[in-house]
């Protein structure tokens, strides 16, 4: 089943969120779910909360960067099976160099931003079998789950640009919070008005 995603200004985006344990109710299901809602909206991360589940889950696939002739071939080749899920996870490190790649959000379709991140983080978390990983990564992958993971601390891409490029881009968040924005996939607008 897809589920709608959540847009900009929907309070459950701003939630942190909270830990589940391997008696969450249908589990196997949600986390199936959040798959086909990922990959029918083209993305390449899907938190809980963008789904409207205030828990500490989000899940990455990598893979499209398979393609991405920028990369190393080594960086291509991990990306290209590089595919979690993570449950209740914590960044206990983050290193190297910050630098900018341009982001977007499924829940904020339609704006894309330079974003500064460091460039290595070590991440502890359960994986979809409630089994204790721990496990360092960097480049691309790193950013992902940075970008996935601010989404269970209730923290969005946005936040972290300048004054400036917040005022420039509070239209786009208005309209999209209204739902006034063309998507091709299945979206839930926190002020859109209803239809009678």
């Amino acid at each position: 089943m897809i589920y709608p995603i959540v847009a900009y200004g929907d309070p459950v985006l701003r939630k942190k969120t909270k830990e589940i344990d391997p008696d969450y109710p249908n589990f196997d299901q949600v986390l199936e779910n959040m798959f086909e809602t990922m990959y029918a909206a083209r993305g390449i991360g899907l938190a809980a909360p963008q789904i409207g589940l205030p828990i500490r889950l989000f899940l990455v696939d990598a893979s499209t960067f398979e393609d991405d002739e920028e990369l190393s071939d080594e960086e291509r080749k991990f990306l290209s099976t590089y595919k979690r899920v993570f449950i209740n996870a914590q960044i206990i490190e983050e290193t190297g160099d910050e630098w900018a790649y341009n982001e977007g959000c499924l829940s904020i379709p339609d704006v894309r931003e330079d974003v500064f991140r460091q460039d290595t983080i070590t991440i502890e978390y359960l994986d979809e079998n409630f089994k204790k990983q721990k496990e360092t990564v960097d480049g691309i992958a790193a950013r992902i789950i940075q970008h996935e993971y601010d989404h269970i601390e209730g923290i969005l891409f946005t936040d972290k640009l300048s004054p400036l490029k917040k005022r420039l881009i509070k239209g786009k968040l208005a309209n999209i919070s209204k739902g006034k924005i063309k998507v091709d996939y299945r979206m839930r607008f926190p002020m859109a008005k209803k239809k009678r």
